[in-house]
């Protein structure tokens, strides 16, 4: 029997390996060290296409036969050539750093000499209360309920979406956010004027996993190894996601088919759309209403580690950013431009204003400081006329 030469796919892991020794291949080693710290698949995917695009630009080239110069001769390229943004420069860096790091296990002793883009400080997108009750209005169905959810609680829009019905607590009118960015739970609270819309768009995904049941199907992702500790937990109810995708389809790492929960691009068109309809001219996303819910709340009077607590920030510096949007830093600062000419009461607005420009630089002798004729100037230096 003859030894396969090519590439072997292993069934439980999907990860090839070569025929001949045996070991991953490169990028399937990236995916290895990311599942095993617990990296997000988007992390996965995001890190595995960074790496194979460095190999690329450098004509295949082994990473381990480079160093410092050529990651800064790639990341120059990316700024220079390809003029992306500081962001996406930082990623593709954070994504080099990774492989050397915690795959090829190869030191990098001139890390200061490598190229790291500064970030701007940017402002982010605020809409008005009316200008957040024209866009959900423009919207309708799932994404209108989701886009409420996430100006109402705060929630991103993939937290939203990967919620399951466990976590929507109507008894204490909260939500329980599992597993959000660095693996951190909180709470937010659950809109009063949504828990009829919200039982109402659960009844109806109970028929649809009761259908998914009787097809022989039913059951969802579930995090870590819970699958193992429980094998029938991924049917049960308390574990469905409370926003399903309309199709069941495959999942990306172990290829079972099941339902997941909705794509985020269906949200995101609906906002997309809406905010088209209404005819703002601010790049609005489903991210705005996250920044609109923390910067209404301040508004409102609520301090800082209250909000810091809601969003899910880890350092209040990051909520503090929402104190420049509204330009103040205790109470909102007021345009002189308003006072002088805006805030002036109209009774009171012709006897405020300044009398016209004389046409000489000097303003006219007034009559009661006119000479009669034959009448001599006493010049008297007791008194200063300060006006003139």
């Amino acid at each position: 029997m003859v030894a396969p030469t090519g590439p072997v796919k292993s069934e439980t892991t999907l990860i090839e390996v070569d025929a001949d020794t045996r070991a991953p291949r490169l990028l399937d080693r990236v995916r290895l060290a990311i599942r095993a710290r617990h990296y997000s698949l988007r992390t996965e995917e995001a890190y595995v296409a960074w790496v194979r695009r460095f190999v690329l630009f450098h004509g295949k080239r082994h990473p381990g036969e480079m160093g410092e110069p050529e990651i800064n001769a790639f990341l120059t390229d990316l700024a220079v050539r390809a003029g992306v943004s500081a962001s996406t420069q930082n990623q593709a860096l954070a994504s080099v750093l990774f492989l050397y790091r915690h795959v090829l296990e190869k030191p990098l002793p001139g890390l200061a000499a490598i190229v790291r883009a500064k970030r701007p400080g940017r402002l982010p997108v605020v809409l008005s209360r009316a200008q957040v009750r024209s866009v959900i209005g423009r919207m309708r169905g799932t994404p209108r309920l989701v886009a409420m959810l996430l100006y109402g609680s705060g929630m991103r829009l993939l937290e939203c979406l990967r919620l399951r019905v466990k976590d929507v607590e109507y008894a204490e009118n909260r939500i329980v956010v599992r597993d959000a960015k660095g693996h951190r739970d909180r709470v937010v609270p659950l809109p009063i004027v949504l828990r009829a819309a919200l039982a109402s768009s659960l009844s109806r995904v109970k028929g649809i996993h009761r259908k998914d049941l009787a097809e022989g199907f039913g059951g969802v992702f579930l995090p870590d190894a819970l699958a193992r500790k429980y094998p029938s937990a991924d049917r049960d109810w308390g574990w469905q996601w409370v926003f399903p995708a309309e199709h069941r389809s495959r999942d990306p790492r172990t290829q079972v088919e099941r339902r997941h929960h909705l794509h985020e691009t269906v949200v995101q068109r609906a906002v997309k759309q809406a905010v088209r309809d209404v005819g703002l001219s601010r790049a609005a996303s489903c991210h705005t209403f996250r920044h609109s819910f923390a910067t209404h709340l301040i508004q409102d009077g609520y301090d800082i580690r209250t909000v810091q607590e809601l969003l899910g920030h880890k350092d209040v510096k990051t909520t503090m950013i929402y104190t420049h949007v509204l330009n103040r830093a205790g109470v909102g600062v007021r345009s002189p431009a308003d006072v002088l000419w805006r805030a002036i009461p109209a009774a009171f607005e012709d006897s405020r204003q300044l009398p016209p420009p004389p046409n000489s630089l000097r303003p006219q002798i007034p009559p009661s400081h006119q000479l009669e004729a034959g009448q001599e100037f006493e010049e008297d230096l007791g008194e200063v006329d300060d006006d003139y």
